[in-house]
């Protein structure tokens, strides 16, 4: 197997795709706008998140194995889908005021102890804007890291348990994201004092619980497969995958991630809608059903490694 991505040339599919569907479906635009019950959604499970934390901080003071038996059972679930509210506070589809969707950022980062929802933000519509080139896309995994980790399993499953920190190593390779603005350092700011406060209320053990439920939503558990599921692939042709399992019910839809792609002004509730209103182009896309099987697949099966990418020419080369 060559050590390297899948170069291919060509366009993002996606913006392909797009205006043949409007094309064929203008009913499609109907769908584009914002849904403000997101940043309800999103307080309410900050909300909760926060009195499991103190729950379980009182009930097992001295704990550690408990907190993070809770956050691999429960806590990881209410982390992920506040990515989503992260995710498309990003998007700007939860409210029209820029103002209003950064103080959902800000609100639905609290429970992740690790700020993160300001640097995300930048670096996610890079990965949009620079989609499958390797120095525009922070998502794509950096060389060394493929060719450390090889496709050997037990460094694809160390890999998916560093994975939330290895993020931050791509980022000198991609457009530079401002980290110290205003809004940064509010982030910073609310986190502290959020985790500040827990811990004042309900010790260590409640911020255990918190900081697990942040690394098992975005490492090694099922939930975090879908960093793989999304763009990991098996051959040419398609850089984009979706996930049409039961998961999505509690993830707020986010494994629709190919009609996201092509429609990212389409917030969470409504992309179904949209592959029923165009199943000619969707259901005839790679998809995955289990996130499950898809956890133990990465690992084992040596079709799936780090250099399971798309890659296309950089357009800043290509001028």
């Amino acid at each position: 197997m060559a050590e390297d991505f899948i170069r291919q040339a060509g366009v993002d599919p996606h913006r392909e795709r797009a205006p043949t569907i409007l094309a064929a479906h203008p009913n499609v635009r109907n769908l584009i706008g914002r849904n403000p019950w997101t940043a309800v959604i999103g307080l309410a499970i900050v909300v909760v998140q926060a009195a499991a934390a103190i729950a379980i901080g009182r009930l097992w003071p001295g704990g550690w194995w408990q907190p993070i038996l809770a956050a691999a059972l429960f806590g990881a679930f209410a982390n992920h889908a506040l990515y989503v509210v992260v995710h498309d506070a990003t998007h700007g589809v939860v409210f029209k005021s820029p103002w209003g969707n950064r103080l959902v950022l800000v609100l639905a980062d609290l429970p992740n102890i690790l700020p993160g929802s300001m640097a995300f933000r930048g670096y996610h519509l890079l990965h949009h804007s620079g989609r499958s080139q390797y120095f525009g896309d922070p998502d794509i995994p950096s060389e060394w890291e493929a060719r450390l980790v090889r496709n050997i399993w037990w460094r694809k499953a160390l890999w998916l348990v560093v994975f939330p920190f290895l993020q931050a190593t791509r980022v000198g390779r991609v457009p530079a994201v401002p980290l110290l603005d205003g809004w940064a350092l509010g982030n910073y700011a609310a986190n502290f004092l959020f985790a500040a406060a827990i811990y004042a209320v309900a010790g260590w053990p409640a911020l255990i619980y918190l900081f697990a439920s942040f690394w098992f939503a975005t490492g090694p558990h099922p939930l975090g497969i879908r960093w793989i599921s999304e763009h990991y692939v098996l051959g040419p042709g398609h850089d984009t995958n979706s996930y049409y399992g039961p998961i999505n019910w509690i993830a707020l839809n986010i494994g629709y991630h190919n009609e996201h792609h092509d429609f990212p002004r389409i917030p969470w509730n409504r992309l179904p809608e949209l592959k029923a209103m165009a199943p000619e182009y969707y259901n005839t896309l790679p998809a995955h059903h289990s996130w499950i099987r898809l956890f133990c697949e990465f690992i084992f099966d040596g079709r799936y490694w780090l250099f399971s990418r798309v890659v296309r020419p950089d357009i800043q080369a290509a001028e």
